[in-house]
């Protein structure tokens, strides 16, 4: 990738992965979710805005969202939802092979990104198995992009009104070579920023996100949610 490597605002400085990960459950297919096994044309960098996600948990304290939301292990800014290989159109592959439970020092090497091991036994399932028949060069491969992604001044984008257009402008301004139209926005149904994505090609390029991967229109209105203080 053309980008830098960069902590601002991404996982908490102070996460320290426990010695011991609960042992997530096994996912597949929910009833009428099909396989598909289709040739991969790119791919998609979908990473989560932690503030938001943790803003909407019942209890930050339950063992699911623990790890993530109490601020036991520092507080999360942007942290790796998945990466996703993507088709030529929507039908995207996935569940491509049977997935065992992710290794414990896999699980523990990337709580720190992706600070939930039921997320993480979900990627590997649904995304991952199209990637690699081995989930510890899966998330290998989305340590590196992750890690390569330099992110705004969140601060300061939650002081104000934002649009879709505006958080791609914000993330183009600061990761050279990446331009508006290779990122992608999310918000959730209350207009709160949620995701932002980027469009890789087929050789983990960043490139122009393709019309079914483009998000919110540049004009909608997005709210952004400040890191909590402590």
């Amino acid at each position: 990738m053309l980008l830098t490597p960069s902590a601002a605002q991404a996982q908490s400085p102070a996460c320290v992965a426990p010695d011991r990960v609960p042992v997530p459950r096994l996912e597949q297919p929910r009833r009428g979710e099909p396989v598909r096994k289709v040739p991969v044309a790119g791919y998609l960098l979908s990473m989560s805005w932690s503030p938001q996600r943790c803003a909407g948990v019942r209890n930050p304290r339950d063992a699911r969202d623990r790890f993530q939301c109490s601020g036991e292990n520092g507080r999360f800014g942007w942290v790796l939802h998945g990466l996703w290989p993507e088709a030529g159109d929507p039908g995207y592959p996935q569940w491509c092979r049977p997935a065992k439970i992710v290794p414990q020092p896999v699980l523990k090497k990337h709580m720190c990104m992706t600070p939930s091991a039921q997320l993480l036994q979900h990627e590997w399932a649904k995304h991952g198995t199209c990637m690699s028949p081995h989930p510890a060069a899966y998330f290998r491969a989305a340590e590196i992009l992750f890690r390569a992604v330099r992110f705004p001044d969140m601060t300061r984008l939650a002081a104000a009104p934002q649009t879709a257009g505006s958080v791609r402008r914000a993330f183009a301004a600061v990761n050279p070579g990446v331009k508006e139209a290779m990122i992608a926005v999310a918000a959730d149904r209350d207009g709160w920023l949620d995701e932002v994505r980027l469009c890789l090609g087929p050789r983990m390029k960043p490139q122009q996100c393709r019309p079914f991967q483009k998000g919110l229109a540049d004009r909608r209105s997005v709210r952004v949610r400040p890191m909590p203080r402590d």
